[in-house]
């Protein structure tokens, strides 16, 4: 008996498609269709892209020399962490967190407010796209009286990497650029992770985030850097970060909350 071809359950061109007004709303991978017991051979296709480009994002190594390049003149600072390759970092992120011992020569220690600090973290793809634009609207936003320390770029880098290097500057809070884990609808995502008196050994409860920068649908340069401007000033005035910083910053600018 000759074997029966797969049904395949298409769209009718007579009915509305019931998933088109959520599909419009959300990049998640519903209504997709169906071939057979199978997915259509379209969405499989989109779908193994995606988890390619998520893949080489976290595996891809940041050119740092010319990134430090692109982000201050002169060059930014170069330092790295403990793990000494891609495949140590992602194995063991507690390397990650702690700075090498031979770049702290290289880190002045001064008397500053805030500390820039850009860091490859799980997606290095996300940072040399998005980090230049990001860091000098930041720096355009900020006051001029604000004590700015030298701009650090960090290889094989974790958030709490960010803490000993600005510990090491004499920084009394530190934002910490850094790419995110790379998704199935944005592998270049990055966050800014916001830390008063940054230390070894600071809690994650201790630090404000801002995430999910990026130009494909995601918070803009210009909206992140006046969140994260907003942000910087409040933990230096009120001295504190973390769970205890509330983000009221519609407040502060309006005077209610309506």
């Amino acid at each position: 008996m000759a074997e029966r071809p797969p049904v395949r359950h298409e769209p009718d061109p007579q009915q509305p498609d019931p998933w088109a007004r959520l599909r419009a709303a959300t990049p998640a991978r519903i209504g997709l269709g169906q071939v057979g017991d199978a997915q259509p051979t379209r969405a499989v296709l989109a779908f193994q892209a995606a988890h390619a480009l998520a893949r080489d994002a976290v595996h891809a190594r940041l050119d740092a020399a010319a990134l430090a390049a692109a982000l201050a003149d002169p060059p930014a600072i170069r330092v790295r962490s403990l793990a000494p390759d891609r495949p140590t970092y992602l194995r063991r992120p507690d390397l990650g967190r702690r700075l090498d011992p031979a770049c702290l020569p290289s880190l002045p220690k001064g008397d500053h407010d805030l500390a820039l600090i850009v860091v490859d973290g799980l997606s290095a793809t996300g940072i040399a796209a998005h980090a230049p634009a990001l860091v000098a609207a930041i720096k355009a936003r900020l006051p001029r009286d604000l004590g700015l320390a030298p701009l650090v770029v960090a290889e094989e880098g974790r958030v709490a990497l960010g803490d000993e290097i600005a510990e090491a500057l004499g920084a009394r809070a530190v934002v910490v650029i850094i790419g995110e884990r790379p998704g199935l609808t944005v592998p270049d995502s990055v966050g800014a992770y916001l830390t008063y008196a940054p230390k070894r050994g600071t809690r994650d409860a201790e630090r404000n985030c801002i995430s999910n920068i990026h130009r494909n649908g995601g918070l803009s340069y210009a909206a992140a850097a006046d969140k994260i401007v907003w942000f910087a000033g409040e933990m230096l005035r009120r001295r504190l970060s973390g769970v205890a910083l509330k983000d009221d910053q519609l407040i502060s600018l309006t005077g209610s909350a309506s």
